[in-house]
């Protein structure tokens, strides 16, 4: 089972079909890069051991403000931006502001 399998089934019990890549966000002040993939949802899906609950919302439900990331936000907005179509990958740099 690869790494984003395993992913998958521990946060959200989910069997997932992975599409395109759509985002990448480079945090620089985590040292991190977040790439973000569009999927299909193939079955069910439940909380795993790393989850305290799952849930799916339409577009207008999202509950934009308990979005913990940035990188998560800004992946959604510009799957949203995309509507459904492959525009390639959209490539972001966050910073922390400074003061």
């Amino acid at each position: 089972m690869s790494q984003r399998q395993r992913a998958r089934r521990e946060e959200a019990c989910a069997e997932v079909e992975i599409g395109h890549l759509f985002a990448v966000v480079d945090v620089v002040d985590a040292g991190q890069v977040h790439l973000f993939y569009t999927a299909r949802l193939l079955g069910d899906f439940a909380a795993g051991d790393e989850s305290l609950e799952v849930a799916l919302f339409s577009k207008d439900e999202i509950p934009w403000d308990d979005i913990a990331f940035h990188s998560g936000r800004y992946a959604l907005k510009k799957y949203f931006e995309d509507n459904g179509q492959n525009n390639g990958a959209h490539v972001h740099e966050l910073r922390r502001s400074r003061s």
